[in-house]
C-alpha cells in the first residue's frame, strides 16, 4: 500500500507500521532531508566514526555555570546540554592556568612532559627564593596532536579561538588543523582599533559564525571541531547591553556579590554555543556528534595586579595554585548512545583523558592504549556507567611557578590530596571526600602519617619518571625585590599582571 501524508504527521508517526511505503511531499525523495528535520539519524551517518565537538571556556569557575548552582549566572545553552547529557563534578585541568592545559586537551599527554609548565610566555620573579625553570614557549611539533591523530584517520579539523600553544609555525594549521582562525579577544578584530571597513565585532559572535559555517560545509566525512572562548578571561569587556541587564539584576542574598561584566561575557558565550548546538540539529548531525565543553583552568578571583574576577566557594582559592579552585572545573559531555540524561558522573577525570577518549571512540578497532603514547584513560566506561568505581590512579600537577600562588606539585588519589611546596618543603593533605574546601590539613596528623608519605613519595617518583623541570635555590634572590614582575621577552620589570584600571 502507498500512503501519502505531510511530513510533519509523518513525524509525529513515526516509527510507522511495517509495510508501508511513504511519498514525503516537496522533498522529492530526499530521505537524508527528512532524518535531519525529523530529528532522526541520517542514513549515510550511521555507520560513520562519530564526529567530536569541543568547546572551552577561559577562566571559567566550577561553580560558575547555572547548571552547576550559580544562583545569578544565566546559561540557558550549557544548562540543556547538561541536562541532555552528563555533568562531571571532579574534572581537572592539568595545570592551574591555559597553555599546560591545552597541550593536555591536544596530546592526551602531561604537559610536564614537554617542559610547558606555565602560561605562554608565562609570569617572572627574578629576586623570589627560588629560580623558575623558563616554560616552554610551544607545544612541540613533534608532539602528536588530537587534530593530527584524527586527520589521519580521515576526519576534516577546524580550530577557532584562542590557540596559546606557540606562534609562527607552532598554530593549529601547523598541528593537524585543516583551517582556523585564532584570536584571544573579547573583540573581533583583537586590536583596539578596527578598520574603517571593518568595525570590531564580538568575540562569540565571530567563533559562532565559523563554526557554524564549518559545520554546515561538512558531508561524508567526519569532522573534529575545536571552539576556544576568551571567555571569560580578563580584562572583562562585555556588551554593554548584556551588563546593563545584570547591572538591574538584583543579588543573590548569601552570595559573593556576582559582576554584571563577568555574567554577561558568560551568557555571551552561552549564546554562542547554543548557535553551534542548533546547527548540528539542523544538519541532523546531533545523533553522531559527541560535544564536550570544558574550562582550561579554575575560575580567577582577583589577579595579582587586582584585576578582580569571580568567586569559586565552596572550593578554595583560584587561577594560579593548585587548591581546588585553581585546577577543578566544570565539564560537561552529551554523547549519543553513550551519556543519559540528566547524568552526574563524580569520578576523578582530567584534561588529558580526552584525546585517548576520543580516538578510541573514532576508530575503535585499531585504537592502542601503550602506557608512552598517553597519560590520559579512555573514559567511556566511566562516562556511560558513571556508578562503576573510579580507575584505580592518581593525578598530578607540576607547578614550579609564582603566580597568584607559590610553586608547588600535588596529588590525588583515592579521594585525597596533597600539596608539597617547593619553597619550603612543606606539604599539606586534605580529604577532598569530606572537605572539598580544603579547610582542615591533615599532614602533620599521626594517623595519617604513612598516607602523607606514601603520596609525597609518589608524586616524586612521578616528576622522575616524566622528567619535570623543578625550580632552583636562586643566587639572585633579594627580599626586597622579591614581589616584582618582570618581562620574559623584554627583560625588564613591568606592572603586575592584571593591573586594574576599571
Amino acid at each position: 500500500m502507498t500512503t501519502i501524508i505531510p511530513l510533519g504527521q509523518w513525524c509525529r508517526m513515526q516509527p510507522m507500521r511495517a509495510g508501508a511505503t511513504m511519498v514525503l511531499l516537496a522533498l522529492g525523495g530526499l530521505v537524508g532531508a527528512t532524518h535531519a528535520l525529523c530529528g532522526g539519524t541520517p542514513p549515510h551517518l550511521e555507520d560513520r566514526p562519530p564526529n567530536f565537538v569541543i568547546l572551552v571556556a577561559d577562566d571559567l569557575g566550577w561553580s560558575d555555570l547555572a547548571c552547576y548552582g550559580h544562583p545569578f549566572h544565566e546559561t540557558p545553552n550549557l544548562d540543556a546540554l547538561a541536562a541532555g547529557g552528563a555533568r562531571f563534578t571532579a574534572a581537572y585541568a592539568a595545570a592551574p592556568v591555559c597553555s599546560p592545559t591545552r597541550a593536555s586537551i591536544q596530546t592526551g599527554r602531561h604537559p610536564a612532559r614537554y617542559g610547558l609548565t606555565a602560561h605562554i610566555p608565562g609570569h617572572w620573579r627574578p629576586f623570589e627564593k627560588l629560580a623558575e625553570p623558563p616554560p616552554a614557549q610551544a607545544l612541540p611539533l613533534e608532539a602528536e596532536t588530537l587534530g593530527e591523530r584524527l586527520k589521519a584517520h580521515g576526519y576534516r579539523t577546524g580550530y577557532f579561538g584562542k590557540w596559546h600553544l606557540g606562534g609562527n609555525g607552532f598554530g593549529p594549521t601547523d598541528q593537524g588543523y585543516d583551517e582556523a582562525l585564532e584570536f584571544s579577544s573579547h573583540n573581533y578584530p583583537p586590536g583596539q582599533q578596527a578598520k574603517p571597513d571593518q568595525p570590531r565585532r564580538r568575540g562569540p559572535e565571530v567563533l559562532a559564525d565559523k563554526a557554524v559555517d564549518f559545520i554546515n560545509r561538512q558531508d561524508d566525512r567526519p569532522f573534529l571541531l575545536q571552539v576556544h572562548y576568551f571567555a571569560v578571561h580578563i580584562p572583562l569587556q562585555a556588551d554593554p547591553r548584556l551588563e546593563a541587564k545584570y547591572r538591574a539584576k538584583p543579588q543573590v542574598e548569601g552570595r559573593p556579590p556576582a559582576r554584571p561584566d563577568y555574567a554577561a561575557l558568560l551568557e555571551e558565550m552561552d549564546t554562542s554555543i547554543g548557535r553551534i548546538l542548533n546547527a548540528l540539529n539542523q544538519r541532523g548531525l546531533d545523533s553522531n556528534t559527541w560535544v564536550v565543553f570544558l574550562s582550561d583552568n579554575g575560575g580567577l578571583e582577583r589577579e595579582s595586579g587586582g584585576w578582580p574576577g569571580t568567586s569559586n566557594r565552596p572550593l578554595r582559592d583560584q587561577k594560579g595554585t593548585l587548591y581546588e579552585g585553581g585546577i577543578r572545573i566544570p565539564m560537561i559531555a552529551r554523547i549519543p548512545g553513550l551519556t543519559k540524561p540528566g547524568t552526574v558522573v563524580e569520578t576523578p577525570v582530567v584534561t588529558h583523558d580526552l584525546a585517548p577518549t576520543l580516538l578510541a571512540a573514532a576508530h575503535p578497532s585499531t585504537h592502542t592504549h601503550p602506557p608512552d603514547r598517553f597519560d590520559g584513560l579512555d573514559l567511556r566506561p566511566w562516562i556511560g556507567r558513571p556508578e562503576t568505581a573510579p580507575p584505580d590512579r592518581a593525578l598530578y600537577w607540576h607547578y614550579p611557578h609564582y603566580h597568584t600562588g607559590r610553586p608547588s606539585g600535588a596529588i590525588q588519589r583515592d579521594g585525597y590530596k596533597l600539596i608539597e611546596f617547593f619553597e619550603t618543603g612543606t606539604v599539606e593533605l586534605y580529604n577532598l571526600a569530606n572537605d572539598l574546601g580544603e579547610t582542615h590539613d591533615l599532614a602533620a596528623q599521626p594517623d595519617h602519617a604513612e598516607r602523607r608519605q606514601q603520596l609525597l613519595s609518589e608524586l616524586r617518583f612521578w616528576r622522575h619518571q616524566v622528567n619535570a623541570q623543578m625550580p632552583q635555590r636562586n643566587p639572585a634572590y633579594d627580599p626586597d625585590k622579591a614581589n616584582q614582575w618582570w618581562s620574559r621577552v623584554k627583560v625588564e620589570p613591568v606592572e603586575p599582571p592584571g593591573a586594574y584600571r576599571p
